[in-house]
C-alpha cells in the first residue's frame, strides 16, 4: 500500500463525488454510479490497465501501477461512490427542502382545521428543525424558490457566495455526522463478516472476481493482466462495445439501424394471462439482454443463477393468484404495511437468521473477543477490532439520534437494527450472486406499522423514523457495505491487509462528503433541481409526510390519536397492535427462506437457492431475470457437453461481455461530456443498465 495509491484513491473518490450530479442531473447521461457496479469506476479501470498503465510502463517501469496499488485505488473510489448518486445526494437535498413547497399545495399537510392532539401547525413544522434547512419568510425566495427554479440566468454561472449556505449549515451539521457514523458502523461490520464469507464459506464474489482478473500480477504477467492477453476476451469486449456504440450513434442519427437488445413476444401474452395479472407481463413478454448479467449468471453455481431467473416468474404467478382472489399485495417501497413489503421483510429476516446460524461459532467468538473475553479459536485482529468499531459506532449513533431528535432510544435501536439488516443482507446477496442492482423492497415502516402498530408508536416518532428512512436508505441501489465487502475481497486477492485500509476508507468518505455536498448544492442552485427526476423531486420528498398524514387520519378515525401521542418508553412494545396479515406474510417470507436453505443443505440435487425470495418481488429482479436465465443456460450447456475445461476456456469470453458493457457506457459518458462542453446543451440520453 503506497502513498501514491492512497492519494490516487482519494482523487478517484473526489472525482466521482464531484462529477456524478453534473453527469446524471445536468447532462442526463447514463448514471455515473447507478448501482453497486459503477460503470465509471470499472470502465475507467479497464481503460487504465489496457492502455494507460502499459504506456506508463513503457516510459518508465516504476510509473506503472501494480495490482495491489490498483486494488487500493479501487477500494477508496468505491467507498465514496455511495455518496453522490442514489445512495445519498440524488434525493438528500430535495427530500429536505422541497417539502416546504409541497406543503403549500397539499391541504392535508397544512394546519388542521379540526382538533388534532399532536400538532397545531403544518406537518412539515413537526419535523425537528435540525433535520431540515432553515426556510423562513425572509429567505424562502432564495432558499426554496432558488433551489427549485435555479438562481442562474442562461448559461452564466452564479458565484459560490450566492448559494444560501447558512440556511443549510444547521441541517448539514446534523445529517453529515450521522451518516458518517452509520457508514463507520457498517465498515466495522464488514470487517467482521469478511473472514466468514471469504474464507470460511468461500462465497464466489463474482464482481470481485471480475475486478481481480483485470489487475496486473507481476509474478505471472508483468504489467498486462493475464485476462487481457486472451483473444476470446477481446473478441467479446470489442463486439459488445461496437454493439453499444452503434446503438448510441442511432440515438444521434435515427436513420441508422439499431440492434435491439429487447425481444418481443407481446403477441403471445394471452397464452399465460396469469403472468399479466401478476404484474410481470411488462418484462416477461419483452425481456432485455443485459450482457453483464449474462456473464455473472455464467460465473455462478447453476442453482443460484436459475433461482435468480425463475424467482420473478414465481412471484408473478403467486401475485396473479392473489389478485384473482381480490387480494392486493401492494407495491414495493411502501411507507406502510403491504403484503409485498412484508414478504420481503420476512425473507430478509429469515436470511439473516440463516447467516447467523451458519457462522454462529465464528461470530460468537468474535463477539467474546470484542469484549476482551478469551476464546480457544484463533481470530484475526481485524475481525475483533471490526466488531468493536461496529459496537462503539452503533452505540454512538443511538445516542446521537435519540438526543438530537428526541426519538426514544428503544425505537432508535429498532430502526438501526433494521437498517443494518438491510445492508448486511444486500451485501451477502452481492457476494453470493453478483447481483449488483439490488432493492430490498421494504422499509422499516413495515415493522413499525405491521408489528407494533401506529397506535403503539405514535405519529411524531413515525415522522422522525420516516425522515431517517428517506435519507439513509430510500434507494440503496448504491450502498456502502456491498461496495466495501467486494473491495475487501479484491484487496485480499492482491495480498493487501484490509486492516490497513480501514482508516483510509473513512478518509475517503470524508473527502467524498466534502466534495459532493457543496458541489451538488451549487449545481442545484445554479440550474434548479432536476425536475425530470420525479423520484428525487416528487416521490421521495412526499413519502414521510404523506405517510404520517395517512396514519394520523387513520388513528383519528379510530379515536386513537390522543392515546398514540402519549405512549412512551417500553409501552411502545406492551401496547402492540399487530396486523394479522403482517404476521402471515412475514412468517411466509421467513419460512420460505429457511425451508429452502434446509433443502439445499440436506439434498445435493436441490434445484433452487433461497436467494430467490430476496429478489422475487423487486424491480431489479425482474430486469435481470431473463439475462440470468441466459447465463444459466449457457453454463449448463457448456459444462454438460464440454466439461470443466471448456467452462474455463469460455470464461474469458463471458468476462469480455462485462468489459464491453463498461467501456460502452464510459464511452457514451465521455462523448456526451465533450458535446456538452462545446454546445452547452444536454446530449442525447443513452442507458446501458436499467434505470
Amino acid at each position: 500500500m503506497t502513498l501514491r495509491a492512497l492519494l490516487l484513491g482519494l482523487l478517484g473518490a473526489a472525482l466521482i463525488c464531484g462529477l456524478t450530479y453534473f453527469n446524471d442531473a445536468v447532462m442526463h447521461q447514463t448514471y455515473l454510479v447507478g448501482n453497486n457496479m459503477p460503470i465509471a469506476v470499472y470502465g475507467s479501470l479497464i481503460v487504465f490497465v489496457a492502455v494507460i498503465n502499459p504506456l506508463l510502463y513503457f516510459v518508465w517501469k516504476r510509473l506503472a501501477l501494480t495490482g495491489p496499488e490498483l486494488a487500493v485505488i479501487l477500494a477508496l473510489s468505491l467507498a465514496a461512490a455511495v455518496i453522490p448518486g442514489s445512495g445519498l445526494m440524488r434525493t438528500f437535498t430535495t427530500s429536505l427542502v422541497i417539502p416546504f413547497q409541497m406543503e403549500r399545495v397539499n391541504p392535508g399537510w397544512q394546519k388542521p382545521q379540526t382538533e388534532v392532539y399532536w400538532r397545531h401547525t403544518g406537518v412539515v413544522e413537526q419535523v425537528p428543525p435540525q433535520m431540515l434547512p432553515a426556510v423562513t419568510a425572509a429567505n424562502e425566495n432564495t432558499v426554496l424558490t432558488g433551489f427549485i427554479q435555479g438562481l442562474g440566468v442562461g448559461n452564466k454561472n452564479i458565484a459560490w457566495s450566492q448559494v444560501p449556505w447558512s440556511a443549510w449549515a444547521g441541517t448539514m451539521r446534523f445529517w453529515l455526522p450521522l451518516l458518517l457514523i452509520f457508514w463507520i458502523a457498517l465498515l466495522g461490520l464488514s470487517l467482521v463478516v469478511h473472514r466468514q464469507w471469504a474464507d470460511h464459506e468461500q462465497l464466489p464474489y463474482p464482481i470481485a472476481q471480475f475486478a481481480h482478473s483485470l489487475l496486473p500480477n507481476g509474478a505471472t504477467g508483468g504489467v498486462i493482466p493475464t485476462l487481457l492477453r486472451n483473444r476470446l476476451f477481446w473478441i467479446s469486449t470489442i463486439a459488445i462495445f461496437l454493439f453499444h456504440l452503434n446503438n448510441y450513434l442511432c440515438v444521434w442519427y435515427p436513420n441508422l439501424l439499431p440492434i435491439n437488445r429487447q425481444l418481443h413476444f407481446d403477441t403471445q401474452s394471452q397464452l399465460l394471462p396469469l403472468l399479466n395479472t401478476g404484474g410481470i407481463g411488462w418484462w416477461f413478454w419483452a425481456p432485455t439482454f443485459v450482457f453483464t448479467v449474462v456473464a455473472v449468471g455464467y460465473l455462478l453455481a447453476t442453482d443460484v443463477s436459475l433461482s435468480l431467473a425463475v424467482g420473478p416468474v414465481l412471484w408473478g404467478i403467486v401475485n396473479g393468484i392473489l389478485v384473482g382472489y381480490g387480494i392486493s399485495s401492494g407495491g414495493g417501497f411502501a411507507m406502510d404495511f403491504t403484503i409485498t413489503s412484508t414478504l420481503a421483510f420476512g425473507a430478509y429476516t429469515g436470511f439473516l437468521l440463516v447467516m447467523l446460524y451458519t457462522g454462529r461459532h465464528y461470530y460468537f467468538n468474535v463477539l467474546k473477543r470484542a469484549f476482551f473475553l478469551p476464546t480457544s479459536e484463533r481470530l484475526l485482529p481485524e475481525s475483533i477490532w471490526g466488531a468493536r468499531l461496529f459496537l462503539v459506532a452503533s452505540i454512538a449513533l443511538t445516542f446521537y439520534i435519540s438526543i438530537s431528535t428526541h426519538l426514544e432510544w428503544q425505537l432508535t435501536v429498532c430502526f438501526l437494527c433494521l437498517a443494518v439488516m438491510i445492508f448486511l443482507v444486500m451485501s451477502r446477496i452481492m457476494a453470493e450472486t453478483g447481483a449488483f442492482f439490488i432493492q430490498n423492497n421494504f422499509y422499516p415502516m413495515a415493522f413499525f406499522i405491521g408489528l407494533l402498530g401506529a397506535g403503539a408508536v405514535g405519529p411524531q416518532a413515525l415522522l422522525i423514523i420516516l425522515m431517517l428512512t428517506v435519507v439513509m436508505l430510500v434507494d440503496p441501489r448504491e450502498a456502502f457495505m456491498p461496495f466495501i465487502t467486494n473491495s475487501f475481497k479484491v484487496l485480499d486477492a492482491n495480498k493487501v491487509p484490509v486492516s490497513k485500509i480501514t482508516v483510509w476508507v473513512i478518509v475517503s468518505l470524508i473527502v467524498g462528503l466534502a466534495v459532493a455536498v457543496p458541489t451538488t448544492l451549487y449545481l442545484q442552485y445554479r440550474n434548479g433541481a432536476n425536475m425530470q427526476d420525479g423520484w428525487a423531486t416528487s416521490v421521495v420528498p412526499m413519502m414521510p409526510f404523506n405517510g404520517v398524514v395517512t396514519i394520523e387520519q387513520r388513528l383519528q378515525a379510530q379515536d386513537m390519536l390522543k392515546s398514540a401521542t402519549q405512549v412512551t418508553g417500553w409501552a411502545h412494545f406492551t401496547h402492540l397492535q399487530p396486523n394479522p396479515n403482517f404476521g402471515y406474510a412475514f412468517l411466509a417470507g421467513a419460512l420460505l427462506v429457511i425451508l429452502f436453505t434446509i433443502g439445499r443443505l440436506r439434498f445435493s440435487k436441490w434445484p433452487l437457492h433461497p436467494v430467490l425470495f430476496l429478489i422475487w418481488t423487486s424491480y431489479p429482479g425482474a430486469c435481470f431475470a431473463f439475462s440470468f436465465f441466459v447465463g444459466w443456460a449457457i453454463k449448463s450447456l457448456v459444462t454438460r457437453f464440454g466439461g470443466g475445461a471448456t467452462y474455463r476456456l469460455v470464461m474469458p469470453l463471458m468476462l469480455g461481455l462485462i468489459a464491453g458493457d463498461m467501456i460502452g457506457g464510459l464511452a457514451s459518458m465521455v462523448i456526451g461530456a465533450i458535446y456538452f462542453s462545446i454546445t452547452h446543451q444536454p446530449p442525447k440520453g443513452f442507458n446501458i443498465m436499467p434505470g
